[in-house]
């Protein structure tokens, strides 16, 4: 069994990825729409849970930390080895999220034995390519079957550029066939943003100690890039949480593929994204748990509408303002709120990996990316977004400076500091980009992929005195080299 579903969790199968009999009897008479609705609901597990894909592109960087507060959070160290990059091939999250990314490329293999339609194979297969690329971006390897292949063998497993070139002419050879929209679905702008990281990256699954960028590659990021701005389906939102908010399927000018989270009936995990963050004492009662740095926080300026602003149906619901919540908070009259302890709740810039004394509870700045849906309990109607415009804007930019035309890239950084209410630059350098995703995209699954990318991962940060090339790539989870021999531990995690 191990063998057979070694990607792919018990719960994920029964709800994704159907037996013949299940999906209506043999290849011809399946359902295959409830297929592929399966295969979406599969990445809902390894996307939008916090324990997941996002703790592994967050909770390893500058960006997020989860401090052990007493005798909450430890969860015997997960939460620390990922920010100190002390992880081993034993590490629950990050070996479930392996297994879990693996699961939706076999329930998108397993739907295509079921003779779908041309644009249902196109999506099947956008989704397979979309979750091996996170495999291969996290540990460099993509288990993959070749068409026809016996189940009982051992899945094939592709490394590095190979995986990717596999990956780029998947996205090239079903764009076609893929619908216009809307952001809910696989859709042709979803795979040419998913083509402009495969090319922005590919440097980096070549050498990720030292990634070059051809200028070739930058040419095919700026290409599609202009395809999808000269498109005029899209502009940066008038308000930025918009994009996030409980109705962001209609209030968002900039989402380009999403999650779709239907409010009170059918939701993956998106309430983590307030749950893990804000205090008992704060409305929703929450898990008191993952914190941003102090020097993350240092990045913006004071009047950026991306730190924090009212929102409506959540501020005068709770008093929280989206964004980054630091110091004394209050509720929606205005009355101070107070800890457990009767103590006031205030949130410290200063956090540790492991908090003791009187103030554990208040340590550290929370963030609240997504407004809170109030309305819809533990199935939040929030879409959970993957991909959106201002990061199409941010590549752009990215690959202009990679091929030296720095003013063309100081348009774009500018075009979305104006919006964002952020003084504009009078010039811009790599470093200078890389501190705007971090403005612009925190906490959005990015932040590994994109220190990784700018040689910024290895260094100290806050909590993180030392490192280890090694950690550069997450090690092959134990339980699937037993499984599969196809897999090669990755180096430096031998008997690890």
């Amino acid at each position: 069994m191990v063998l057979l579903f070694g990607c792919t969790k018990l719960e994920e199968k029964l709800q994704g990825e159907l037996t013949q009999e299940q999906a209506g009897g043999s290849g011809g008479n399946a359902n295959v729409a409830a297929l592929l609705t399966g295969v979406y609901n599969s990445m809902r597990g390894p996307y939008q849970d916090q324990s997941e894909y996002w703790a592994a592109q967050e909770h390893t960087t500058d960006a997020a930390i989860g401090p052990t507060r007493g005798g909450d959070w430890d969860d015997n160290g997960v939460w620390r080895v990922l920010h100190l990059h002390r992880w081993d091939g034993d590490h629950t999250f990050l070996n479930n999220t392996f297994n879990d990314l693996n699961g939706i490329v076999y329930a998108a293999t397993d739907l295509l034995r079921f003779n779908p339609t041309p644009a249902q194979a196109a999506q099947a297969r956008f989704l397979r390519a979309f979750a091996q690329f996170s495999v291969l971006e996290g540990w460099d390897q993509v288990p993959y079957r070749e068409p026809g292949s016996n189940i009982l063998d051992a899945p094939q497993v592709r490394k590095g550029v190979e995986a990717w070139t596999e990956i780029v002419a998947e996205v090239n050879g079903i764009m076609s066939a893929l619908p216009d929209g809307p952001a809910t679905v696989a859709n042709k702008d979803a795979a040419k943003v998913l083509l402009m990281k495969l090319y922005l990256n590919k440097g980096v699954f070549a050498n990720r100690a030292a990634p070059t960028f051809d200028p070739a590659d930058m040419a095919q990021v700026i290409t599609l890039a202009d395809q999808i701005i000269n498109s005029a389906k899209y502009s940066l939102a008038n308000n930025y949480f918009d994009n996030f908010a409980p109705t962001n399927n209609v209030l968002s000018t900039e989402n380009i593929f999403t999650a779709e989270n239907v409010g009170g009936s059918s939701s993956g995990n998106v309430r983590s994204r307030w749950f893990m963050t804000l205090h008992y004492n704060q409305n929703p009662s929450s898990w008191n748990g993952f914190t941003t740095l102090s020097d993350y926080y240092n990045k913006f300026e004071a009047n950026d509408l991306r730190r924090s602003q009212s929102y409506p149906g959540v501020t005068n619901v709770s008093g929280i303002k989206p964004g980054f919540l630091v110091g004394q908070q209050f509720d929606q009259n205005g009355v101070a709120l107070k800890d457990r302890g009767g103590r006031p709740l205030s949130f410290t810039p200063e956090v540790k990996a492991i908090e003791t004394g009187q103030n554990l509870e208040v340590t550290g700045i929370r963030v609240v990316k997504y407004p809170i849906d109030y309305t819809s309990g533990d199935n939040a109607n929030n879409d959970y977004v993957y991909y959106r415009y201002a990061d199409v804007l941010l590549m752009k930019a990215e690959a202009l400076l990679r091929t030296n035309n720095a003013a063309a890239a100081l348009v774009l950084v500018n075009q979305l500091r104006v919006k964002r209410a952020a003084t504009p630059l009078a010039a811009v350098t790599l470093l200078q980009l890389l501190d705007e995703r971090a403005r612009e995209m925190y906490w959005e699954g990015m932040r590994r992929q994109d220190l990784v990318r700018f040689g910024e991962y290895l260094k100290p940060w806050q909590e993180k005195p030392t490192d280890d090339p090694k950690y550069l790539i997450f090690p092959i989870p134990n339980q699937q080299l037993a499984a599969n021999p196809n897999l090669v531990q990755n180096p430096g995690y031998a008997g690890v």
